[in-house]
Order: C-alpha cells, then structure tokens, then sequence
C-alpha cells in the first residue's frame, strides 16, 4: 500500500521518488488527517471537475464563470495553452474577453495535432462572427509559435484581427542576462513611447 500510495504521488509534475516518499511518510505518520482530506479534495475534483463546453478550461459548470459572465469582452478571444495560463492573464487585471485552451501545442512527434487542441471547436467559433479579435497568448517557445502561426493561418479566412502578445524583457530584468531571443523579441515587438 505504501509503495502504491508512493507511485501514486510520483505521477504529479516534478515530484520524484524522494519528495513522494517524504509526502506518504509525513502523511502517515504526522498527519492522517490531512492525507484524509487530500483524498476526499481528489476525489471530488476527479468526478466535478470538467471541461467548459465554451471554452475548455476546468470547470464545476458546463459553463465557467468567465463564460458565463455578460460583462466580459465576447468579442475578443485570447488563446491559450493551458488553464493555469488563463489564472495567469486573470491575475494581471488587465483583459476582460473570452478565452481558449488548447489544452497544449502542435507537436506531431508526439502525436499532438489539430484535433487533438480542439481546433475545430475554434473554427466553429470563429464562423459564428462573434469574435473580431483573436489574441495568441501560447508560449514562447518553438512549439509556441508553431501553434500560434497554423491558428493564425486558420483564422484569416474568418476576417478576424488577429494579435499575439508581446515577449521580451520582464519588468525588473536586467539586459546583461536576457538571452539573444529575448532580446530579439523585445526589439521587434517594441511600441512607440508616450
């Protein structure tokens, strides 16, 4: 039982062996309590927690809240690779439209495509002539831009402005320690000064 409940914890992102020992350890022998409520949490998320049938990020609801608000931007749509990106964006006050989530990127060596980010389901929002702004907010990274360039090339036969958000230089970062892309994404992605 332990050696499962170890495994069990080793399936988490960036938990190894260790760390999963020190967890069932600490839980068995220090804290039953929480470990029986960690249990009960999982469990409940497991059989609630679902895909937005809007947007596809993790929901209690059919609908998320985001969605389902009326006083959000419907027509403007940031596309994003995960849910926690969306918290991300959430967190900065700054955006008030709809989201979504691919639910990862373009990566046919692993067998990732089209289908499997539900660009269909995109598709099909788009041609409903909602959404006049789509604003590409995947990763800065190679599969990042890969995926950002095949939905921009899919969304230019639905006549929609299409925007990707800006990479570069973080606020308190220091030049001297940005790598050559950074610094080559802030430089072409800069905007006039007021």
């Amino acid at each position: 039982m332990i050696e499962s409940l170890n495994k069990a914890f080793c399936a988490l992102p960036g938990v190894g062996n260790k760390t999963a020992q020190r967890f069932v350890y600490h839980l068995l022998e220090r804290n039953r309590e929480g470990g029986f409520e960690l249990a009960k949490a999982l469990v409940d998320a497991m059989e609630h927690v679902q895909s937005c049938h809007s947007c596809r990020t993790l929901s209690e609801q059919q609908i998320c809240t985001i969605c389902a608000n009326s006083t959000r931007d419907h027509s403007q749509l940031c596309i994003v690779e995960t849910p926690t990106d969306i918290h991300a964006i959430e967190q900065s006050g700054v955006y008030s439209g709809l989201y979504f989530v691919l639910s990862g990127y373009l990566s046919p060596i692993d067998g990732i495509g089209a289908d499997e980010l539900g660009l269909d389901d995109l598709a099909q929002k788009l041609s409903n002539n909602s959404v006049s702004e789509i604003i590409l907010a995947t990763n800065a990274t190679v599969e990042g831009e890969v995926t950002a360039h095949y939905i921009s090339t899919m969304a230019r036969q639905f006549e929609v402005k299409i925007t990707r958000i800006a990479h570069g230089i973080p606020i308190g970062g220091e030049l001297e320690y940005a790598d050559m892309n950074t610094i080559a994404h802030a430089l072409s992605g800069r905007k006039n000064y007021d």
